[in-house]
């Protein structure tokens, strides 16, 4: 009966998933219908512009609607895309029988506390500076869940280089300034050249942790799938905290973000540094030429990095940008080219990240890099479980910890716009 009820219950999340796809379509299909409102409406209060020096606050507001509206549209859009990024754990037969042993072992522990099946297949892992606290490595489906729905969720990580550590830090070496050569002639003197200058940069992993809690009747009921549950819980507040910190992060406690560097007008520019370009005016883009200021921000990056750059803004920024024209009235914006995938900025990607800043005075509302080579992330290996049955009773507490770090690892391949006058 329970083999019955679990074929079932499989059954409805391939039904779940394939579903997917379709809904996908049809929102991406209203979001396009919504942009194409959008530039009609949006041309219209041009137009009144040019004739009557002022736009009528009818045409005003229906554009801000439909510019709110596609914002809406999009967080359906990724919503969807997340949930389809999400895979169905589980599945009888997969992955070898010491993962399928050590996932039952890891349910046993969850669910009634029993540490025997664990114990004989792993010893028990002590965290890092507190021998008080143990725990249990999470099955290696859970922990590959959890780590693709952040991909998704923190649109930082995906963006940046991520490496797995079995340390509490990553020292990387860096070279900001190569070998000197030069011309000579035949029979001339070939004086010592320098040697190259290297930087060490290092990068500890802090510590984010996560406490949901469950009863014991739900723990107890085999219905619930325990590993899809504690992935529900955990992922979304870890992604928050992470793209939170990887754009600010003052590098006490948790990873250092890239506006928490040191920044410097794009003309004065050094190493340590992070460029900016300013808009002209304070608090907002210039009132002639607005879109120059993100040409020369792309352009601010060299040929390298420029190719692989992206825009990172949040919702709000991008809703203004969206009213850009180029000289040949072609908006500088244009939608996804498909379903999942991301809006274009003068034909680079554009990010959408909520932790960037608003337009505001001295803001950096905009970032424009190559983040794969510029931000880089730092995994220790291994989620940890550790399961507390006494301190919150009748509750079962999963105190559940990942350890992260980041930081910035070529100041050259990432630029700033700053909404002021200089």
């Amino acid at each position: 009966m329970n083999e019955h009820i679990a074929n079932k219950a499989h059954a409805r999340a391939e039904l779940e998933i394939k579903a997917v796809p379709d809904t996908m379509m049809a929102a991406f299909d209203d979001f396009m219908e919504a942009f194409e409102a959008f530039k009609e409406t949006n041309d219209r209060r041009l137009g009144e512009i040019e004739q009557k020096l002022t736009s009528d606050v009818v045409t005003r507001d229906k554009v801000d609607r439909i510019n709110r509206a596609m914002d809406e549209q999009k967080k359906v859009l990724d919503q969807l895309a997340l949930k389809k990024a999400r895979p169905p754990l589980g599945r009888s037969g997969a992955g070898s029988p010491e993962t399928a042993e050590h996932k039952a072992a890891f349910e046993t522990y969850i669910r009634r506390g029993d540490e025997t099946g664990l114990r004989e297949l792993e010893a028990k892992a002590l965290s890092v500076g507190s021998d008080g606290d143990g725990g249990y490595l999470v099955p290696d489906e859970t922990d590959s869940e959890i780590g693709r729905r952040l991909s998704v969720v923190s649109p930082l990580r995906s963006l940046a280089t991520v490496r797995q550590v079995s340390g509490s830090v990553l020292k990387k070496p860096f070279t900001t300034a190569g070998l000197a050569a030069g011309w000579v002639a035949e029979t001339a003197a070939r004086p010592q050249t320098s040697t190259p200058q290297l930087a060490e940069l290092t990068f500890p992993t802090m510590e984010l942790y996560a406490m949901p809690a469950a009863t014991q009747a739900l723990l107890d009921d085999a219905a619930v799938n325990i590993d899809a549950w504690i992935s529900s819980e955990i992922d979304i507040v870890f992604a928050e905290q992470e793209g939170a910190a990887f754009v600010s992060g003052d590098g006490v406690s948790k990873p250092k973000g890239f506006l928490s560097y040191p920044t410097v007008d794009e003309a004065a520019w050094s190493w340590g540094n992070i460029g900016y370009v300013p808009t002209g005016a304070a608090g907002a883009f210039s009132a002639t030429g607005p879109s120059d200021v993100l040409v020369d921000a792309v352009y601010s990056l060299k040929a390298g990095h420029r190719q692989n750059g992206t825009f990172v803004m949040n919702r709000g920024t991008q809703a203004a940008i969206r009213k850009f024209k180029d000289a040949d009235g072609h908006y500088l914006w244009q939608p996804p080219a498909s379903a999942g995938q991301p809006a274009s900025l003068m034909g680079f990607p554009v990010a959408e990240a909520e932790d960037m800043p608003d337009i505001a005075a001295n803001a950096f509302a905009i970032a424009f890099g190559d983040f794969r080579s510029g931000y880089l992330v730092v995994d220790r290996t291994g989620v940890r479980i550790l399961r507390d049955p006494y301190s919150a009773k009748p509750y079962v507490l999963f105190y559940t910890t990942k350890r992260v770090g980041g930081g910035v690892q070529d100041f050259e391949a990432i630029k700033l716009i700053k909404f002021a006058a200089s």
